[in-house]
């Protein structure tokens, strides 16, 4: 037996790695269990060279628990170690024995993960002690039992072991005897080497039986070791793709499509990813990709490894390009990781496209499912963007598809305004929207329905792209206006008589969190009496506002409406008739009351005139505050006169009220009282 002193330039590594070294001590095992493979996998590389000629016999590693002993132990048939390789691989730690043999089988190893090193180490972040018992498959070999206990001091003797390969016997520390239940090392098992490429086997399997399960004589193997992105594309069924998405996500709905990579230049990449089914929102689960390097897992918190909007898909990407490392910021600055990225992107665009154009009808009848992640693809990756502005899709309220480009050519002609713009009008909720829609539609105009959570800024990249092609909401102004092909008509009321009417249609309605312009337009005798719209710019600035933290002050802002009164409908004429029948008298005595007032303010005014402010006497400026508040409470007689009609007028308030109903802003006891005065109309 010999003793000696690991080569190691700190005391601290072992604090270090027991601590830092991973950010997850459930990592341990994965490490482990690839350091195993890889043994396996260069005995398999030795075999396929001549380099060994014996018998490679049943290649499995085997995971075992003892609670009564507090170990757990990996054992592997592969190459083995001998005293010299103990000596220069595990207890000079800065060699890497994968390096090595890389360079002298680089043609053929295509599997190696990397032999010992510090993956060994991280067994000291769960263990009080770990040995290795080792023989190699050399001719001649003695085994050799190597122990050391959490500190640079390590022992080396010779072992009884009469089989190729190691183990390591890892006995687990009172801290961390949580990886002594059986169903944690199963959990960590199933997470990290369930498509690892050698079987591995952890106890027996169980069944139910007399109630309660009893072990079976079956071995119980935890992994897939063709697991099917390893496949040929050619040799798989869109069944065999939707089986595997299963085994992925057993409680998922079966995936729009898939897309197998398969990459051997400028890097090596294999996996499939797919397209989940998310409806309409991006409020889902993300971390579904799986990462792995040559089968072992490395990460399910891609963020920032690949784009953002990949995020949203599932499945695997596996590639011995990828770093072994745990570390998210180490990943993110890695130069292949980029080079991957950028091009599972490409690939990601160019796939759909082809999809697209093999099958459009299938590929428009999955558009509402799949709208949602191009759409994120397209607003956060310019280069997606460029990609998927072949096969991005609208649709009208006809429920008919059309990519961009066709769209515009077909509604170029007749909804371009005066002004040389395209205008695409959109509906964000057909049902609700139905009126506004309608009247569209009277006009010979298209509307298309935008109602995913991302369109709001897609309809301003868009616009930015082409500045030509405006998008407009269809009920953000009167149809007219809309789409302006000519001049405003002008309206049939005087101006006095609109002064009127704006205090008569306030004072029915709504106050609260609400604020309501009251505006006039000549839109024709057979069009609505009163319609409410809300302007492009201020509704946009909202919407954009409830996914935006940062415009959190469009959010707080009061919510603005036009009540826009049609001036040629005989309903309004009729209030007009009726305002002028009660209170024409009363409004006379107040103009009476306020034509001597206005003509004193006129008289202050010339004297002001001319004079710089400092200059105009006192008693003129205190004449002029008390005449403007005789001006002010006279007007507000007049307002006063005008909103007690208005309140009292049923015609003004059914109508309002029928305004707002076609808004879906009519609710709760307001919508009560008007379904009860209709019925007293009625009768």
């Amino acid at each position: 037996m010999s003793t000696g002193k690991i080569g190691v330039t700190s005391q601290d590594l072992f604090p270090i790695i027991k601590k830092f070294l991973y950010s997850d001590h459930d990592i341990f095992l994965r490490e482990i269990v690839s350091n195993a493979i890889d043994a396996t996998q260069k005995l398999k590389t030795l075999a396929a060279t001549g380099e060994f000629n014996g018998e490679l016999g049943e290649l499995k590693i085997s995971v075992k628990l003892d609670k009564e002993a507090k170990t757990l132990t990996v054992s592997d048939r592969g190459i083995g170690l001998t005293k010299e390789e103990v000596e220069k691989y595990i207890n000079q730690i800065a060699f890497s024995g994968a390096e090595e043999f890389m360079d002298k089988y680089k043609d053929q190893a295509n599997a190696i993960i990397g032999h010992f090193g510090l993956g060994f180490y991280s067994s000291f972040m769960v263990s009080d002690k770990v040995e290795i018992i080792s023989r190699s498959y050399k001719e001649g070999a003695e085994a050799v039992k190597w122990s050391c206990e959490g500190n640079p001091e390590y022992t080396l003797e010779a072992a009884e072991k009469t089989e190729r390969g190691t183990d390591i016997v890892m006995h687990i520390s009172e801290e961390e005897k949580g990886f002594l239940e059986e169903s944690r090392i199963q959990e960590l098992l199933d997470k990290y080497c369930k498509f690892l490429p050698v079987e591995i086997t952890f106890g027996n399997k169980k069944e139910w039986k007399d109630g309660k399960n009893v072990e079976t004589e079956e071995a119980n193997v935890i992994n897939d070791i063709n697991p099917t992105w390893t496949k040929k594309p050619a040799d798989l069924t869109d069944e065999n793709y939707n089986d595997f998405y299963r085994q992925l996500y057993p409680m998922g709905e079966d995936p729009l499509f898939h897309i197998h990579l398969n990459v051997d230049y400028p890097f090596n990449l294999t996996g499939i990813l797919y397209f989940p089914k998310l409806k309409n929102s991006v409020e889902i689960q993300k971390n579904k990709i799986q990462l792995y390097c040559n089968q072992v897992f490395v990460t399910d918190s891609v963020e920032g490894i690949v784009p953002e909007f990949l995020t949203l898909l599932h499945g695997v990407i596996d590639s011995p390009d990828i770093p072994l490392n745990v570390s998210r910021s180490y990943l993110q600055s890695d130069g292949n990781v980029k080079k991957i990225s950028n091009h599972i992107t490409k690939k990601v665009a160019d796939s759909l496209f082809d999809i697209f154009k093999k099958d459009r009808q299938d590929f428009e009848a999955k558009w509402d499912d799949l709208r949602i992640f191009v759409q994120y693809g397209m607003l956060s990756e310019e280069k997606f963007y460029d990609r998927a502005k072949k096969f991005m899709l609208v649709k009208n309220t006809d429920g008919k598809y059309f990519t961009t480009e066709e769209y515009e050519a077909i509604v170029k002609e007749n909804q371009t305004d005066k002004d040389g713009n395209m205008i695409c009008l959109y509906s964000t909720n057909a049902d609700e929207q139905y009126t506004y829609i309608d009247l569209a539609k009277a006009k010979g105009y298209d509307v298309l329905l935008m109602d995913s959570q991302l369109d709001n800024h897609l309809i301003n990249t868009l616009e930015q792209k082409t500045t030509t092609t405006k998008y407009v909401r269809v009920d953000s102004d009167v149809i007219d206006k809309l789409i302006q092909k000519d001049e405003a008509k002008a309206s049939n009321i005087t101006e006095e008589q609109r002064n009127d009417l704006i205090p008569v249609f306030n004072s029915q309605l709504p106050k609260e969190k609400v604020n309501y312009i009251v505006a006039f337009e000549a839109l024709g005798a057979e069009a609505q009496p009163l319609m409410i719209t809300q302007a492009e710019f201020m509704r946009r600035m909202k919407d954009m506002a409830a996914m935006n933290p940062g415009m959190a002050m469009f959010g707080e802002m009061p919510d603005s409406y036009n009540l826009v009164v049609n001036t040629d409908h005989v309903l309004i004429e009729k209030i007009i008739e009726s305002k002028d029948a009660e209170l024409s008298d009363k409004i006379a005595e107040v103009k009476a009351k306020l034509a001597p007032v206005v003509a004193e303010r006129e008289a202050l005014e010339v004297l002001k005139k001319d004079k710089k402010e400092d200059e105009v006497p006192q008693e003129e400026k205190d004449k002029m505050t008390e005449v403007q508040k005789q001006i002010t409470a006279i007007n507000a007689e007049r307002e006063a006169l005008l909103t007690g009609f208005g309140k009292d007028n049923q015609i003004v308030k059914q109508l309002v009220d029928l305004a707002l109903l076609a808004n879906n802003m009519l609710k709760g006891e307001e919508l009560a009282k008007f379904v009860k005065r209709s019925i007293d109309l009625i009768k």
